[in-house]
């Protein structure tokens, strides 16, 4: 049976192209991956927004799959309201299916202060209307955002277009002496392959929504994070 040790259920954007591909690259033995989807229009604050209505249908659909823990895959998507707007998500989620539930921008506050950032330099692929929304909310828990640079795409099939080589310019792009780690956004932004790659180069934490997102959802299930290698130091915490 697949899935013997953890079933994920993963609610994602309709449109993205990316999480679930990357959520079976990193999963230990014995964890899998099963989806739900939810309809978005273009990736701007109206249409994030409104992907909420389709919460409960997909929360539904993948508690009829035995999951053991839901997660709300969409990092913009799950901060669009402000502060507390993630928790309110996943508190929606448990409420209707009775299943522990997390989101994207839940497990980056945990990712970010696992590894004590508290300066940070983020990457987008965002508009700016979504880079001042995601700043706000880092600010609002207490993470200052150095620096945030986006590429200004509201097409979700354009961003999970993108090479993994354009967050990794981004990234060398930002000021790295002011900040304390890196964040690449989007659940549908490639780049697990580069992490290691950029931390071996930077000498500084660099997290991905991906990657915080199953860490999160690892340590919630109980299942130690060293069980994950090659994709970062967030990993190697036990």
């Amino acid at each position: 049976m697949y899935g013997w040790r953890m079933r994920i259920g993963l609610m994602v954007p309709a449109s993205n192209t990316t999480i679930e591909s990357e959520l079976w690259r990193m999963v230990p033995s014995g964890v899998s991956v099963h989806t739900a989807r939810m309809l978005l229009g273009k990736v701007n604050e109206e249409d994030l927004i409104k992907m909420e209505e389709h919460v409960e249908t997909a929360a539904r659909e993948l508690a009829n799959a035995d999951v053991d823990i839901i997660a709300f895959g969409c990092t913009t998507g799950s901060l669009v309201k402000g502060k507390g707007y993630d928790e309110q998500i996943s508190d929606k989620i448990a409420s209707i299916t009775g299943i522990p539930a997390v989101t994207t921008s839940t497990a980056v506050l945990d990712a970010l202060h696992s590894l004590d950032v508290k300066k940070v330099g983020v990457v987008t692929p965002y508009i700016d209307e979504l880079n001042k929304l995601e700043k706000a909310f880092l600010k609002a828990n207490g993470i200052n955002v150095v620096e945030i640079k986006g590429l200004e795409l509201l097409d979700n099939i354009d961003i999970g277009k993108q090479e993994p080589y354009i967050p990794y310019k981004l990234v060398k792009s930002l000021t790295m002496a002011e900040c304390d780690g890196f964040f690449i956004s989007c659940t549908n932004f490639r780049s697990i392959e580069i992490i290691e790659m950029l931390e071996g180069e930077i000498k500084k934490p660099v997290i991905s929504s991906n990657q915080a997102t199953l860490a999160a959802i690892l340590k919630k299930g109980g299942i130690n994070l060293t069980a994950v290698s090659g994709y970062g130091s967030l990993f190697r915490r036990a």
